[in-house]
């Protein structure tokens, strides 16, 4: 026999799973906190639950709004934040269409410099047209105190530098591919921002390097890494994955484009970290 409950809340899964992620930033966490609202929701009297739409949606929030204060009182390790959660693989120049997503994607990486009430009231209201009066309730707060945190968080998105358009990071992406594979430290110092961060992930640990000219020298001398890889999006930021002839992964590298030019660069070598990182 059908349970009507079970069959209601798998009819809002997929978005509540999207307002998680989209206030979470991580597909895991938002798995948990869907879950966890399952969970509350099998224990309550759904009967009593006028609106079970509105109901899950202000579970989500608050515990969304829970994850982001742990997580301030628990800063994760340099290069923790910028480990691939996802990687869907491009096969040919019509998939700068999936890059398109991949600016709403990068509205992630502005997010993560709002707080935890901002972040929440933004996401909800913004891009869920959840009620002021409702987010008000999740956050504990007025409707006013509400629609100020949203509009402050606007302001912060709207300051922020945000990454350029997909078609545009990979054309970027590919002149540093070009240029490392050929030696070129002139054209990969023309793509990289002067204060470019690169983060290598390797079985030994993380390794942190800062500034074109070192990350320029090093490029030229992994090349060839760069020049047997395949294109994929890596969490939504542009993306080479290198596989060996098992199809293991073996490296992975992903770009973070801001205003035609490469401001930060992740290479994952640890098998470990790479297991979970495979193309969809």
């Amino acid at each position: 026999m059908t349970d009507p409950i079970a069959e209601a809340f798998e009819a809002q899964r997929e978005r509540l799973r999207a307002v998680a992620y989209r206030v979470l930033g991580s597909h895991a966490d938002a798995d948990d906190v869907v879950q966890e609202a399952w969970l509350r929701l099998s224990r309550q009297d759904a009967a009593a639950i006028d609106n079970l739409g509105g109901w899950l949606t202000t579970v989500v929030g608050r515990l969304s709004l829970d994850v982001l204060r742990a997580r301030q009182s628990r800063p994760q390790a340099p290069g923790d934040d910028r480990l691939p959660e996802g990687v869907v693989a491009l096969d040919s120049p019509e998939d700068d269409v999936a890059l398109a997503d991949s600016v709403g994607l990068a509205l992630l990486v502005v997010l993560d410099a709002l707080g935890p009430g901002e972040r929440l009231a933004f996401v909800l209201h913004d891009l869920f047209a959840v009620p002021f009066e409702e987010i008000g309730q999740i956050l504990g707060k007025s409707t006013a105190a509400a629609k100020m945190l949203a509009s402050r968080a606007r302001r912060k998105v709207r300051e922020s530098e945000r990454p350029s358009a997909g078609r545009e990071q990979r054309e970027v992406v590919r002149a540093f591919l070009a240029a490392a594979r050929d030696g070129d430290f002139a054209g990969l110092l023309r793509v990289l921002d002067p204060d470019v961060r690169l983060t290598s992930e390797t079985p030994d640990g993380v390794v942190v390097v800062l500034g074109a000219t070192k990350v320029a020298s090093g490029a030229r001398l992994s090349g060839g890494l760069a020049a047997t890889g395949r294109d994929v999006l890596v969490a939504g930021r542009p993306g080479v994955v290198s596989l060996d002839e098992d199809g293991t992964v073996v490296a992975l590298l992903a770009f973070t484009v801001v205003d035609g030019r490469i401001t930060e660069l992740t290479v994952v070598t640890d098998p470990a970290k790479l297991s979970a990182a495979r193309p969809e």
